[in-house]
């Protein structure tokens, strides 16, 4: 997009092609590879201080604002769905306020998680006790970081707004851009400087800060229209209800989400140490499929929603049909790796010949994984790209309750085996029951949305 106008369709729309949707995934895929590199960088950084509380107060740390922050991950979502809309409507004032919103919303939530970071650390700290050091030193972590909060929850509305518009080569840039500052500071301050766990956090707090810099001047092209200068149509108020009530659905399925994933954790240390580790490394096969299929997924979210705006039925269709096929695809070659693979990368992970074992049982679960989880991924972006969020969180809260009859059935039945039947369960089930309201957003979008 040209940095000289305000954000606006093209005079024709570009035809729905394998390559647009492939130009919208692989910079995801290439931005989310990212992530794992990073957390390894902090991790062996602090790792070359001769003892083993920094390395646990930055993981305790850096996991416990993670989870706070993503609860700020529907800024991301709801962003995108209507943003792609407004570009479906051509409505380029619209899509100029929805970045004035995204950003201010963004910058609120964080200086509230700033006001009330006494409250937040001290329930995170009863949820995950640590011993007193490691407590004392992760508090000190997060009372750096939680300065940069503003800017962490701003970049997901940020984020959101250059999906919508297919600008994921940008999102890639921002990413690249803070992991940078991030790893050259943790070597100056930690190896060089010596600061140790404050240095990890201060470090992260000028890349996040940086990352908010570099973003704005990223969407600089939405700030050339007069819609974020609008005051009356920033704030108003059916637009202000409708992006709440997004959000807050968005919400509620996450959270639905985070417990059925959390209950699997709980519930599989009543299996003992071994098997517990086993779950665990069988979990971060559960991250590269998330990491992949996510492309394709904001491809979708950005696809559907531009063709919901347009109130175009057909494009709708072609943009959730080959949005779900490199999707299918790309699950189709995880399975393959998996199968492939999967015993040499459990080596790789875990040390302990009782956890490789035990993960090695458990395997058979994670190669059909990938091809369980093609219906909840896809669907997700078509209904988040739609704002059909409503939709989200009811057929969410109906997988969450055949997830938790399933548990009860299972676990008792076939131990562990049970619990990874449970959690398969969850993720079809979510697929399926999206699968049954997508009829239902083809006739509300024939409709014009009404």
């Amino acid at each position: 997009m040209s940095s000289q106008t305000p954000p606006q369709m093209p005079a024709q729309t570009p035809r729905l092609t394998h390559r647009r949707v492939l130009q919208i995934a692989l910079p995801i895929l290439l931005s989310n590879a990212t992530v794992p590199i990073l957390g390894a960088v902090d991790t062996a950084v602090v790792g070359q201080i001769p003892s083993p509380e920094p390395i646990a107060a930055v993981g305790v740390g850096a996991v416990v604002l993670s989870a706070i922050y993503w609860i700020f991950g529907f800024l991301r979502m709801g962003t995108t769905g209507l943003t792609a809309q407004a570009l479906g409507e051509r409505d380029n004032c619209e899509v100029s306020a929805l970045l004035a919103r995204a950003l201010l919303i963004g910058l609120a939530g964080g200086v509230l998680l700033i006001l009330l970071q006494s409250l937040v650390f001290q329930v995170a700290f009863a949820v995950s006790p640590a011993s007193a050091e490691v407590e004392h030193m992760a508090q000190s972590y997060m009372q750096i970081r939680i300065w940069s909060a503003p800017a962490a929850v701003a970049i997901y509305g940020l984020t959101g707004w250059l999906i919508a518009q297919e600008r994921t080569r940008a999102v890639l840039v921002l990413q690249l851009g803070m992991n940078f500052v991030n790893v050259v500071l943790d070597l100056a301050l930690v190896l060089w400087v010596g600061m140790g766990v404050e240095g990890v956090a201060l470090a992260t707090f000028v890349a996040e800060w940086t990352g908010l810099g570099l973003g704005i001047w990223l969407c600089r092209d939405g700030f050339l229209g007069a819609g974020w200068r609008n005051r009356a149509r920033v704030f108003d108020p059916a637009r202000l209800r409708r992006m709440a009530a997004l959000n807050g659905d968005i919400l509620i399925r996450s959270l639905l989400l985070q417990a059925i994933i959390v209950s699997f954790m709980l519930v599989g240390g009543h299996f003992g140490d071994v098997t517990l580790a086993a779950n665990q490394v069988l979990m971060q096969f559960m991250m590269i499929t998330a990491h992949t299929m996510d492309g394709f997924a904001f491809a979708a979210e950005a696809l559907v929603g531009q063709a919901v705006g347009a109130r175009n039925v057909a494009h709708l269709r072609r943009s959730a049909r080959l949005s779900g096929l490199w999707c299918a695809l790309a699950a189709a070659l995880l399975a393959l790796f998996f199968l492939v693979a999967g015993p040499s990368l459990v080596r790789s992970i875990a040390a302990d010949p009782d956890v490789r074992t035990a993960a090695g049982v458990f395997l058979p679960w994670m190669v059909m994984s990938p091809l369980l989880q093609i219906l909840p991924f896809m669907l997700d972006g078509i209904f988040i790209g739609a704002t059909r969020s409503a939709d989200m969180r009811n057929m969410m809260a109906v997988s969450a309750m055949i997830y938790v009859a399933v548990l009860l059935l299972a676990v008792p039945a076939m131990g562990n085996h049970g619990l990874w039947l449970a959690f398969q369960v969850s993720f079809l089930a979510r697929g399926v029951t999206l699968a049954l309201r997508y009829p239902a957003l083809e006739r509300w979008v024939a409709r014009g949305g009404t």
